[in-house]
């Protein structure tokens, strides 16, 4: 009921505006008698993945929390990892505005964000501050004024700044909103890129005496050949496990919507079936080798459970949570406990 007056309110209010609002007051309220406000108990359904014991498989993907402001508010909720970033090396503003758009008769998001965010020194910060033990993934990305040819470096210089803090490391070279980022999924450029985020992470496990586990995560825009080229990649350079997926270009199932041609990242329930489908191919490539971590339109438990029939072992769960709240992150725990 809260939850709902709260939407009401805030789908009043400009996309951006609301979520800027949602997340002052999150991190005001966290670890405070108002927590009780979005607070829940989950069921224990702990599940093994990276080598790391997550309390349950429902995760808050990248993106909404980019600068880590609200970690323990979500801690609370019940979600059983929270994915901060897209974090990189120097602060940028991103796009202009506006560049995120509801649309709600379809349940979806347009966004094209651009990395904004107050750089990797301020996450760590807020990473330092948090007052959980909830698991924290850091999504890391390229400053959009980096070459592409020299990306892999501003990948290296967030990977040493987190790696004290973070359950693990996802690689985000999937986003639609910086230019060529996604062409660095493809070929030399990828191998050269995972070669060296695996050679950074025998380096830091070696000076923290801990290993964290890298993620790379893709986009749902992918021809079945390119599926299997990335996970060979990801195999041959023995990566902990693969996101998948990322925001679309499509438009299937927003034509003719209010603010359905924006350019951007598509998000949402349109995106349901196309992530799952990435998810079935990629599980069929990699044999089980590498966990696949599930996200793209999970409106529902149903959806849910379907991300994990396909062969994820988490999901993680941002358009559906916007439109269904905290509620959704219980409902899915529930499911996949009784399955």
């Amino acid at each position: 009921m809260l939850y709902s007056l709260a939407q009401k309110m805030m789908f009043q209010m400009d996309a951006e505006q609301a979520h800027d609002l949602a997340l002052k007051s999150l991190k005001f309220t966290a670890n405070s008698p108002l927590a009780c406000g979005y607070s829940q108990a989950l069921p224990s359904s702990p599940v093994k993945c990276m080598g790391i014991s997550f309390p349950n498989p429902v995760g808050l993907a990248a993106g909404l929390d980019k600068n880590g402001e609200a970690i323990d508010a979500f801690h609370a909720m019940g979600f059983g990892f929270v994915e901060v970033g897209t974090v990189t090396p120097k602060p940028q503003a991103g796009n202009d505005k506006p560049r995120l758009f509801r649309l709600t008769k379809a349940k979806a998001i347009i966004n094209r964000m651009g990395f904004n965010n107050k750089g990797v020194d301020n996450l760590v910060r807020n990473l330092q501050a948090k007052k959980t033990d909830i698991l924290v993934g850091v999504n890391i990305g390229k400053n959009k004024d980096t070459p592409v040819e020299q990306g892999k470096e501003d990948y290296l210089i967030c990977m040493d700044k987190v790696y004290p803090y973070a359950a693990y490391i996802t690689v985000n070279i999937s986003s639609p909103n910086t230019p060529g980022l996604r062409s660095m999924q493809y070929g030399a450029l990828l191998d050269d890129l995972l070669a060296s985020i695996k050679t950074k992470q025998s380096e830091l496990t070696e000076k923290y005496r801990r290993y964290v586990p890298v993620a790379l995560k893709i986009a749902p825009d992918l021809t079945v050949d390119e599926i299997e080229s990335i996970a060979l990649s990801l195999i041959n350079n023995q990566f902990d496990a693969v996101i998948a997926t990322n925001t679309t270009l499509s438009r299937d199932g927003v034509e003719g919507l209010t603010h359905g041609t924006e350019m951007g990242g598509l998000s949402g329930a349109p995106l349901t079936s196309a992530s799952t489908l990435v998810i079935k191919q990629l599980a069929g490539f990699l044999d089980k080798k590498i966990p696949i971590i599930g996200v793209g339109g999970i409106n529902t438990a149903q959806d849910a459970l379907d991300k994990f029939d396909a062969g994820a072992t988490l999901v993680q769960i941002y358009s559906g949570f916007i439109y269904q709240g905290p509620k959704l992150i219980k409902h899915i725990v529930n499911a996949y406990k009784a399955k």
